[in-house]
């Protein structure tokens, strides 16, 4: 073998030199609840359906997967009508490794040169990532005070920019909160044809969070038939304690799914990840009793933080964001060093804490109460 060559230079992107990769750290600590993990194991039975699905397609693994996943669509498509009351049919459901590969899919096929984007922060930090990645121009409109999307800021953006896209993610990341539906159907009223060239924007609801929300507070899927503009995500990551499997998804009008076929990758999800994601569908009924639990431990995690006299946000997720600290950091270092892990993101002066077991919640507090 050579030597390596220390003056070889790679061809890299002008645009992503001096860039590092995306990602939280981890880190080997007692309390762990920094990147909004489900922190329950997965149940027995579920092991035991996904151990069974998966035996079951190993046989075949010679042979591609299935690459229009039909009975995958048809189970999501079920699972949303319980969850959320809203029924769409299969072709609506589009899924991918994860809910970043649909995000990716949507830049892809919608943003690019001339196909700017739009967001509204501070929110997900992946999103510039897509758009770097798509050659996508990213604009944002900054959220009020209180991490409310100011609609007539956003609308009139819209107006100047004409976007591909438009992506708000209802509850947030990092705020918890959530965006009202009004403002929705206001949105999607006015983006009918806001898009380049007299086209439609194509208005992306990330709803990563949404079966943690409150109860009274819609999912964005109940105005998915009047809007064709429209796509609501999700993902299998949070609410199924599945965020090693690698499932995302999204509904949208068949248009969309048809458009993402031309640039997703070729059978890009395995038979392996179609058969446990199967399998976690038909145990939904134990996973959604997680999620009721750890909605609880949300709001007592709230109710505690406000009564410490700090300023939280509303949550509809399975975190809480709280401040204001003059030094956020020291506060985060100082939480580290009792063995607590949370993240330190967003606007200067807040923190952001995932629900953890009812165990590592009351260390989080603990220590939380010691530090400040």
């Amino acid at each position: 073998m050579s030597a390596v060559n220390a003056s070889l230079k790679l061809p890299l992107r002008a645009d992503l030199a001096g860039m590092e990769p995306y990602g939280a750290p981890q880190l080997d600590v007692a309390v762990t609840i920094n990147v909004n993990e489900n922190p329950y194991p997965v149940p027995e039975p579920v092991i035991e359906a996904i151990t069974q699905a998966v035996r079951e397609v190993a046989g075949g693994l010679n042979r591609y997967p299935d690459r229009d996943f039909p009975a995958l669509r048809g189970a999501l498509a079920d699972y949303l009508a319980g969850e959320s009351g809203v029924k769409v049919p299969p072709e609506w459901i589009w899924a991918a490794n994860g809910s970043n590969e649909v995000m990716h899919h949507l830049f892809t096929a919608f943003g690019g040169p001339g196909h700017p984007a739009l967001s509204s922060s501070p929110t997900y930090s992946m999103y510039p990532e897509y758009a770097r990645n798509t050659l996508t121009e990213l604009f944002d409109v900054p959220r009020r005070e209180d991490f409310s999307v100011d609609v007539p800021a956003l609308l009139a953006e819209v107006k100047r920019l004409r976007p591909a896209l438009l992506v708000l993610a209802s509850p947030n990341n990092p705020t918890g909160t959530h965006l009202p539906q009004d403002d929705i159907h206001e949105i999607l009223a006015e983006t009918r044809e806001t898009g380049p060239d007299g086209a439609a924007t194509v208005v992306v609801i990330d709803e990563a969070y949404g079966e943690f929300r409150r109860d009274g507070v819609p999912s964005a899927l109940e105005l998915l038939a009047d809007n064709q503009h429209l796509v609501v995500s999700r993902t299998m990551s949070k609410a199924f304690a599945m965020a090693g499997l690698r499932l995302g998804y999204l509904a949208a009008h068949p248009e969309v799914a048809t458009k993402l076929m031309i640039v997703r990758l070729p059978y890009h999800l395995s038979a392996v990840t179609q058969a446990a994601a199967l399998a976690a569908l038909s145990k939904a009924d134990l996973l959604q009793a997680q999620v009721a639990r750890m909605r609880v431990t949300r709001d007592h995690m709230v109710a505690t933080l406000r009564g410490m006299g700090l300023t939280v946000a509303e949550s509809d997720t399975n975190f809480v964001f709280f401040g204001k600290f003059k030094d956020r950091q020291k506060i985060w270092q100082d939480l580290l060093d009792r063995g607590v892990l949370i993240r330190s993101v967003g606007p200067d002066g807040w923190l952001r804490a995932s629900v953890g077991t009812e165990e590592e919640t009351e260390r989080f507090l603990s220590a939380l109460k010691e530090v400040i």
